[in-house]
């Protein structure tokens, strides 16, 4: 016979209650937290992998923040460039309206004063800010406006070259800006007469007319294949008779002759060009005028232009051009000329930088939606871990109730039980 006394009668009774009383207090808090893991102890092996699920979850909408701030600046930069190709097109059209004969002097000014007007819309969208108030075109000079007038009235790049990238996934980066010189300024010229000087630091007595690029391709590559020294300028220089002689300048400023001899491009036709004499340089047609023995041109090939400097030089010349002698009527015509080809080279600038903006967004695109979808696949495995299943969780919770309350019953029926009831 085994012996059982009061005491352990109500040590079992109690602690049993108390077993099924925190399973029920368990079952409870999962319900009001949803979650059937809140702390390591429930189970260690889910809680330090929910821990891990976690992290990844963060490290994803971290990158899913910078791919979204990514998609916006991109965004906003291409709607930018957009607004810039537009005044670009409108300056355009004043340009080739600006070449009509029939205009007369009034007629130009009305056009230089839109153009002055367009000029200072062109300048306000290159200054643009984003959201946190910094200049989107200063490179990582943020806090400094992109252009601003200098001494002299004219619009400069005061930023840097600097691009800023964010990162939006582990080992992929995405440029997030671009700087202004490399889309407004580092444009390529037309090829034009850049400066006329007679050795004395006078105005030459003659002029350049008719000057047309008749082979449209990069120079410099063309004389790379056969020259040693590949020039920037050339110089044509007025001998005596009105003979021309070509020099070539390189990249370094030094000059080189260039003739049919030494030169397989053959830039000096034989017979020698004569003023008045139409003439071709490297696929530029182009006629001296006028000129006497002494002058100078010089002819820049490699030159670079700002989309600004374009516009306002137009601006200089419509104000300031007559066209009452021919050198001046020559000189308007290549300006109008001039201005042409390089608004569409500044054109051509902008839509190319657009055509990276949207390889960009491309990118930032497909890397967003990699981002959500492993996201989704990581919440989901996190939810199959920790998340409590409301039904089963309520079934247990009233099971337990259950239990707890038979607990309860029987344990009073039987703390009633002693012998001293029985004398």
């Amino acid at each position: 016979m085994i012996r059982i006394s009061s005491q352990q009668i109500f040590s079992g009774g109690i602690s049993r209650m108390q077993d099924v009383n925190s399973n029920l207090v368990k079952t409870q808090e999962q319900i009001s937290t949803g979650k059937k893991v809140n702390r390591p102890s429930d189970d260690p092996v889910a809680a330090a992998r929910i821990l891990k699920l976690n992290q990844e979850v963060k490290r994803i909408e971290t990158y899913e923040r910078n791919a979204n701030l990514a998609d916006n600046r991109i965004k906003q930069e291409e709607s930018t460039l957009a607004s810039a190709v537009d005044i670009i097109q409108r300056v355009r059209e004043l340009t080739v309206q600006a070449g009509s004969g029939s205009l007369s002097a009034n007629d130009r000014q009305s056009i230089s004063a839109e153009l002055k007007e367009r000029l200072g819309q062109l300048a306000n969208i290159a200054n643009t800010r984003d959201a946190s108030g910094e200049y989107i075109f200063s490179g990582f000079q943020g806090s400094t406006p992109a252009f601003a007038k200098d001494d002299f009235g004219a619009w400069k790049y005061q930023g840097d070259e600097g691009q800023r990238v964010l990162e939006i996934d582990d080992g992929v980066t995405v440029p997030i800006s671009d700087h202004g010189k490399g889309i407004f300024v580092n444009v390529p010229a037309a090829v034009s007469v850049v400066g006329s000087d007679d050795g004395t630091g006078q105005p030459a007595n003659g002029f350049v007319s008719g000057l047309e690029l008749v082979a449209p391709k990069d120079l410099k590559e063309a004389f790379s294949a056969a020259t040693p020294n590949v020039p920037n300028d050339f110089t044509i220089s007025v001998g005596p008779g009105g003979v021309l002689s070509i020099t070539a300048i390189d990249a370094e400023g030094n000059p080189t002759a260039l003739d049919a001899a030494d030169d397989p491009l053959d830039l000096t036709p034989s017979p020698a060009p004569l003023v008045g004499e139409e003439f071709q340089l490297a696929g530029i047609r182009l006629t001296v005028n006028d000129a006497v023995d002494g002058d100078e041109f010089t002819l820049g090939i490699s030159d670079k232009q700002s989309i600004f400097g374009t516009i306002e030089k137009l601006i200089a010349g419509l104000d300031s051009i007559d066209k009452a002698t021919p050198k001046s009527s020559a000189e308007y015509d290549a300006l109008i000329a001039e201005s042409l080809t390089n608004l569409d080279n500044g054109q051509e600038s902008i839509i190319l930088k657009q055509t990276e903006l949207g390889g960009r967004l491309n990118a930032i695109e497909s890397t967003s939606s990699f981002l959500e979808d492993s996201g989704l696949y990581t919440k989901e495995i996190r939810s199959q871990l920790q998340d409590v299943d409301y039904a089963e969780a309520i079934s247990n919770l009233s099971f337990q109730s259950f239990v707890l309350q038979a607990a309860q019953q029987s344990f009073a029926q039987i703390s009633r039980l002693s012998l001293f009831d029985r004398l």
